[in-house]
């Protein structure tokens, strides 16, 4: 049989004593640490790091960095743990051109504002000036120019901002290849149908319809001038059902009017 070691008690001990001294050492470093951690907060807190140095826009297209800055109410030297970003985001979105806002804390000292204007949809012309009006119909007064980009189509004669808010909401749900393809929207009400609207399209055609529900009939149109001769002009009629009238049929029409009335 093989003999068992026996390790005396006095032979453990010196090993005992070394074990707890390494984890009281290593405990005392944590409980050190974690101290000089919360002086640091402390210090951070109390001293001019953690004023705000620098503030970021970002997602701003009418509206410059100055300009956000200014209607966030944030101001640099000041805590950045005072800033109260619910406070912020409100002062930004009660400003018509700004649909979205928000705010975010980057330590030790940066604030980054994002925003989301409303698109611009179209644009109308007063006097010498177009101005670019937004999905909401708030019209950009400030920032008319002397001439329209072509990027968006002009509203004429929307002299009701109801019917121009309507007319804006419903561009702004359209998809952007079918926006691309008008030109002008003239708003004609008549005494049966205030929402009568008349399209001229950038590819020659003229579209006769209706605001409501503008932009869930408009998706048709690609499709219904797909089927038509490219050489053949005329009005397309999207507001009850959909069809095409061409130039020609309507002038034979309206010389059978004339004869009809001059019999």
């Amino acid at each position: 049989m093989s003999e068992k070691k026996i390790v005396s008690i006095e032979d453990r001990i010196p090993k005992l004593k070394q074990a707890r001294k390494k984890k009281a050492n290593r405990r005392l470093v944590l409980y050190l640490s974690f101290f000089f951690f919360l002086i640091s907060i402390i210090v951070y807190l109390q001293s001019p790091l953690s004023h705000v140095k620098t503030i970021e826009v970002n997602g701003n297209v009418f509206f410059t960095d100055e300009a956000i800055i200014e209607l966030s109410n944030v101001e640099v030297q000041t805590s950045i743990w005072s800033v109260d970003k619910e406070e912020v985001v409100d002062s930004l979105e009660t400003n018509p051109i700004i649909e979205v806002a928000a705010v975010e804390r980057r330590l030790p000292w940066t604030v980054n504002i994002s925003v989301t204007e409303h698109e611009r949809v179209a644009y109308t012309k007063e006097e010498d000036s177009y101005f670019p009006i937004l999905s909401n119909g708030t019209i950009l007064r400030e920032y008319g120019q002397k001439t329209q980009n072509g990027d968006a189509p002009l509203l004429v004669q929307f002299t009701d901002e109801e019917y121009l808010h309507k007319m804006s909401v419903e561009l702004s749900e359209l998809p952007a290849r079918i926006l691309n393809l008008i030109s002008e929207v003239h708003w004609i009400p008549t005494a049966e149908n205030n929402n009568k609207i008349m399209l001229y399209m950038n590819d020659g055609y003229i579209v006769d319809g209706t605001i409501r529900d503008f932009s869930e009939k408009m998706k048709a149109y690609p499709s219904i001038v797909s089927q038509l001769d490219s050489d053949e002009m005329g009005i397309i009629h999207i507001g009850v059902g959909a069809y095409f009238e061409s130039l020609e049929h309507m002038e034979e029409k309206e010389e059978t009017k004339e004869q009809l009335e001059n019999e």
